[in-house]
């Protein structure tokens, strides 16, 4: 045992992560994933738009970074009505990011660098220009054609209002009116989306079928696993009945304390529990290091609803929105570490700790607003702009706690560059469908989508050979870009990869955890015990006044400097214990 010296003294309990013997062993446990948006990585043919091929001349730069796995946004065929995620062929490239043989390319050269791939899944809707929405709308109403979409008539004399008062995620309605073969208007069709997105229904054993397909011709192609994108929708409750939201709930959300008949049914649990078996044939012989997996995007709540996506006949891992939408708060933390601990060990399940991702303002730029904890929908000119020192400063912090953590850990391509939010897009190149279906209330998603800067000096910042990107980006973006953090030392990639580095050689992802006791309300500390026996010390200060360190420890890594060997405000410290 160690000795510590106030104000610190260490806590015996110890929490497993994994919650089975031997389990350690798969690789998803204890991965960093890495995810790739592909219209903002790398452009390889000079027209604005990132592309496969740019992904695949980048991927060493991942190798280089320390992460074990990417994940890939959609790729497929598609109208771009919500940038890929209105999935008009699920076996096919989108010419804007190049063909089959370019997926093929990626997936064997990242095995070759020793990178696992996880690929993007839309199963809760496709696009409205699917061969099945079209036969659709060629269809009679009640036809085998229809049955695979949630078509429904309207209400009032004429069915001219639609069947509930559902909205959709992005603003307005979530019902869409068609007219029938003789061009009066017809019936309605749901969409939670956009109206180019309609909803498939998965009570039909033909939708459920497609998608055990879909899933095969992916594994077939050698792809690792699958992040199914709104895994709590497929599943509504039978009937349709309206529905009165929170107005205070965060897009996305079940409302924990409302019956939703929209999100995270029971009978969910049912399709992918089908879906488990068939990865399950891709590994036989039940070799951890041969899983591929299953990642649910289930924005729900509480926690433990969450969890019930990760029990052993199911997926393998879900997002931990719980800790994205967490404010910089140490009480509020502290509590979203221990119940995503705990509910996880319950079901026999790693937990997840995500800080950014494609659908979310950039955690640099959260943690720099001060106005109020809820997580705005995007940021504009004329919207509150975040504190750029202090969102950076606390996103490090953040950062270098979150990788310290037993589990899995998803980052955000650029975040390890510390990008801002990019708030000084004009709104007439905005692109996000919620800033029109919202009316212009909501400015939605663009601003943590901005292409990749690689070279300060370079056409577009490196991103690719045209000066014109899909999304402008920012000025800020060439002082942060590759080529000008790249082995500088206190930069926030060198900070990245150390932490990743360390995090790796102790096996952290596969440690045992323990708090120490004996802080004040404003600071995190903990341990964690790799299975080298080597004990991490882990505090973070989210307060004001200084936090001396433990004596007769070692700084192995901080996110900001130590002033008289203490550790400052809004800062992280990794400390091997003696």
């Amino acid at each position: 045992m160690w000795a510590v010296t106030s104000p610190a003294s260490t806590s015996l309990e110890t929490t497993d992560p994994h919650g089975q013997s031997g389990a350690s062993d798969a690789w998803w446990r204890h991965a960093v994933i890495y995810q790739i948006y592909p219209r903002s990585w790398a452009d390889g043919n000079a027209d604005g738009i990132g592309d496969l091929p740019g992904i695949v001349e980048r991927l060493p730069y991942l190798r280089e970074l320390g992460v074990d796995a990417i994940w890939v946004s959609p790729f497929y065929v598609s109208p771009m009505a919500d940038a890929g995620y209105d999935v008009a062929d699920y076996y096919g490239i989108d010419p804007l990011f190049g063909e089959l043989a370019d997926a093929d390319t990626l997936i064997s050269t990242a095995h070759d660098l020793g990178l696992r791939v996880i690929v993007d899944l839309v199963p809760n809707h496709t696009s409205d220009e699917h061969d099945w929405f079209v036969e659709a709308l060629r269809a009679e109403p009640g036809s085998p054609e229809r049955m695979r979409y949630m078509f429904r008539d309207g209400k009032g004399e004429r069915g001219e209002e639609p069947p509930n008062n559902w909205q959709s995620v992005f603003g307005g309605g979530a019902w869409e009116r068609v007219d029938d073969a003789e061009g009066n208007p017809g019936q309605w069709y749901l969409h939670l989306f956009d109206a180019k997105q309609p909803d498939l229904n998965w009570q039909n054993p033909e939708v459920r079928e497609m998608f055990h397909d879909v899933l095969r011709f992916w594994l077939d192609r050698g792809v690792d696993g699958f992040r199914v994108d709104v895994a709590h929708g497929l599943v509504k409750t039978e009937g349709l009945p309206d529905f009165e939201p929170d107005p205070d709930a965060t897009a996305f959300q079940a409302d924990e304390s409302i019956d939703n008949p929209m999100w995270d049914r029971d009978p969910v649990h049912e399709i992918y529990r089908g879906w488990r078996e068939v990865l399950n044939e891709y590994n036989p012989d039940a070799d951890p290091e041969q899983d591929r997996i299953l990642v649910a995007e289930a924005w729900v709540q509480p926690i433990s609803r969450a969890a019930l996506y990760t029990r052993p006949d199911e997926m393998h891992q879900a997002f931990n929105f719980a800790f994205l939408e967490c404010p910089w708060s140490a009480p509020a933390l502290r509590d979203v570490i221990e119940d995503s601990l705990t509910v996880a060990h319950d079901v026999g399940a790693p937990t997840t700790w995500v800080l950014s991702n494609h659908d979310v303002v950039r955690h640099p730029s959260r943690y720099g607003l001060t106005s109020g904890d809820k997580r705005p929908n995007g940021i504009g000119m004329t919207d509150p702009q975040p504190n750029e020192m202090l969102g950076l400063r606390r996103a490090r912090a953040g950062t270098t706690l979150m990788l310290a953590l037993p589990g899995s850990a998803y980052l955000y391509q650029g975040e390890e560059l510390g990008l801002p939010e990019h708030t000084s897009i004009p709104d007439a190149e905005r692109q996000d469908p919620t800033w029109e279906r919202s009316e212009h209330t909501q400015r939605g998603r663009d601003g943590c989508r901005i292409p990749m800067p690689w070279e300060a000096g370079a056409t577009a910042y490196g991103f690719g050979d045209s000066s014109r990107t899909w999304l402008p980006q920012p000025e800020l973006y060439g002082s942060l870009a590759v080529d000008r953090q790249d082995g500088v030392p206190g930069s926030t990639l060198e900070l990245y990869r150390g932490a990743l580095r360390l995090r790796r050689e102790h096996e952290l992802g596969i440690g045992s955890f323990a708090w120490l006791d004996g802080y004040d309300d404003e600071v995190i500390a903990f341990t964690n015990t790799g299975p080298d026996g080597v004990v991490i010390a882990v505090i973070t200060n989210l307060g004001r006044a200084p936090v001396p360190l433990p004596d007769d420890s070692e700084v192995l890594l901080t996110s900001h400097s130590l002033v008289d060997e203490q550790l400052r405000h809004d800062s992280t410290v990794w400390l091997r214990l003696s």
